[in-house]
């Protein structure tokens, strides 16, 4: 059953440009403000600017590299710089543990512990000068009389009283304790792993406790993130890894506006003081991956939600032209942003956005995980500067992709070279129950060999289908699947035997339904005594039915197998939309779509009894699902 394979259209760099014109990115005019340079998110910038009108609080959820951070900047860009304040905290008289707390416009604060110091400092000057007067009118008294020794030690005594009584001039001076004076828009603070004191405030332990030598406890006192943010904006990433007691006080922080500071650890002498309560008007940005809202105090969430907005971040959007002409301003954006890497002419800019049609895995795609593509726009422009270029190149940009691979591509390849010297895998020749699978390693493809053995059962009740190689649940269900087909496709009663099925080297374990055809392969193959072609590797999920269903990563999976060596690679008919493998791979590798289980033994199985088990097989493996409909394929 051979399907005819149309080759995938070159496609030129003006079309992946999305028509835009420029000669080098510094053509593109970069917007000022950050809001709009969001790339891709536009439901989540629509929200942003209603959260910031209207203050509420948001917890934008996705995965990392989509934009949260910058989203949560471009909020407090937006609020008004005429709210802001600042916060002077005061030595209390009748209870040094108990500081007062006062609040003014911005730029104030400053003002007023200038003047505060300066008055200090000449208090203590007229001080320091009354005492040498005095100490030095009373060794002069002394020396006259003829008692020197009892002026020093008079003098002395007079000097530590003096001391000790006199009230000191820095008690009376304020600590400007949250200060906004010359800032051009509201603070944004990113409280992103902040332990409790950070978060929250805390009294920084006085090892001098008394004797005139303890510092005032208003000068101890320091102000955490939530109130740095008042008038502005807090961001807290990863919001689940905060304590449950932090993420309650957060709430009270929240519900109340206001929040006193007191020592964070019971054990310094910081705990005894506690000041008025400070003001904490922010608004919260809480962010995270899926797992954030399960870690999460109820309560907090309930909060946000009740009086705020939920977001779920896009990471890809459609491939069309405006959107390709967003990417593009998008390279610009990171050009600028930099700064010291040179800018990118049009075929950079086209490979760049051919990357992010790569790393969807999806037709008609492209990627809005940006802090990924930019790290690859710094790397390529890293190289065009050390060689002295005056424009990153497509060239560079290519070199960059093959530098800047991630720990999961480093480690596949490792990979695959390990188990090429020790023959883990073949690429060449015929045999019966082995079968060159296919997997992903985070965003990178391995060979993934997979063999079965048909045995007699030791069981006296019937036969077991047993696997090995670490499988996770999802991979024991599939395996499950396949062995409901096996027994129908060849009309054995296996009650009798054993089937092993062994995946070979995954140390890291095996998760998903990919080798769902390559295990059918291996188990027929093993059970009809048919050889398997060796220079074939095969990625797909399998129904209950015989039909082959669609995958992840098959772009990945189509290279490693490349880099294996392998000739051909079967995959569902439904992903051939999804293939976007690099240039230098396409005429090294036959792509094969498959429909049903028996496309596969047509294309995978050899030798003279391969006919005759098809024959046999065609009835059921004409039957369909319809399947191959589905717009978004399962991911595994």
């Amino acid at each position: 059953m051979t399907e005819k394979i149309e080759e995938e259209p070159v496609i030129e760099n003006d079309d992946l440009l999305g028509g835009c014109e420029f000669e080098s990115t510094d053509d593109i005019e970069v917007p000022k403000s950050l809001i709009d340079q969001v790339i891709g998110q536009e439901h989540a910038v629509e929200i942003i600017k209603k959260a910031a009108t209207q203050r509420r609080h948001v917890m934008m959820i996705g995965t990392p590299g989509t934009g949260k951070s910058m989203l949560a900047r471009a909020m407090a860009e937006l609020l008004p710089k005429e709210e802001l304040q600042d916060v002077l905290v005061y030595h209390n008289l009748e209870d040094a543990n108990n500081p007062k707390i006062r609040v003014l416009p911005a730029g104030k604060g400053k003002e007023i512990v200038t003047i505060q110091k300066e008055e200090a400092r000449r208090r203590a000057q007229a001080r320091n000068t009354l005492l040498i007067l005095i100490i030095f009118s009373i060794v002069i008294y002394a020396t006259l009389v003829g008692q020197f020794i009892w002026g020093i030690i008079a003098a002395a005594m007079i000097f530590m009283a003096l001391k000790y009584i006199m009230p000191r001039e820095d008690m009376l001076v304020p600590k400007l304790l949250v200060s906004n004076s010359d800032k051009e828009r509201a603070p944004f603070t990113d409280a992103t792993g902040a332990h409790a004191g950070a978060l929250l405030g805390d009294v920084r332990h006085d090892p001098f406790q008394s004797g005139g030598l303890e510092t005032p406890s208003h000068e101890r006192v320091e102000a955490g993130a939530i109130h740095k943010s008042h008038k502005g904006v807090l961001f807290i990433d990863e919001i689940n890894t905060l304590r449950i007691e932090s993420q309650q006080q957060l709430l009270t922080a929240l519900q109340e506006k206001e929040y006193a500071i007191t020592g964070q650890s019971e054990r310094s002498s910081g705990a005894m003081v506690k000041t008025d309560p400070v003001p904490c008007d922010f608004i919260m940005v809480a962010a995270g991956n899926l797992d954030a809202m399960a870690g999460m105090h109820p309560a907090l969430r309930s909060r946000i939600k009740g009086y705020g907005y939920e977001i779920y971040m896009r990471d890809t959007m459609d491939d069309t032209p405006e959107n390709r002409q967003k990417l593009v301003r998008f390279v610009a954006q990171e050009v600028k942003k930099d700064g010291k890497i040179p800018p990118f002419d049009k075929s950079a800019v086209a490979e760049i956005i051919r990357e992010a049609k790569r790393r969807t895995g999806r037709k008609n795609k492209l990627s809005l995980i940006l802090r990924d593509l930019g790290g690859l726009v710094r790397v390529a422009g890293d190289i065009a500067t050390a060689e002295g270029a005056k424009i990153t190149t497509a060239e560079h940009v290519l070199r960059a992709k093959s530098m800047a691979r991630s720990v999961e591509q480093q480690l596949a390849d490792q990979y695959l070279e390990h188990r090429r010297d020790y023959k883990f895998f073949k690429n060449e020749g015929e045999e019966i129950g082995r079968v060159n699978g296919l997997a992903v390693i985070g965003d990178s493809g391995v060979m993934l060999p997979i063999l079965a053995e048909v045995t007699p059962t030791q069981s006296k009740s019937e036969g077991h289908v047993i696997a090995t190689g670490m499988l996770q649940d999802i991979a024991k269900e599939a395996v499950q699947n396949v062995s409901a087909i096996i027994k129908k496709v060849t009309g054995k009663d296996i009650s009798n035997k054993d089937v092993h099925i062994q995946f070979i080297g995954t140390y890291e374990g095996v998760e998903g339904d990919s080798a769902s055809i390559s295990i059918a392969t291996a188990v027929v193959s093993a059970l009809e005594d048919i050889p398997v072609d060796q220079r074939v590797a095969m990625t797909g999920s399998l129904s209950v039915r015989g039909d082959v269903l669609p995958v992840g990563g098959v772009t990945h999976k189509i290279e490693a197998a490349v880099k294996a060596g392998v000739k051909t690679v079967i995959i569902p008919k439904a992903n051939m939309d999804d293939v976007l493998i690099e240039e230098k791979y396409k005429d090294m590798v036959k792509i094969i779509p498959a429909s049903t289980i028996e496309d596969v033994f047509e294309h995978s199985l050899r030798g003279i009894k391969k006919e005759r088990f098809l024959d046999k097989i065609k009835n059921f493996a004409s039957v369909g699902i319809g399947i191959l409909d589905i717009d978004k394929p399962t991911v595994s």
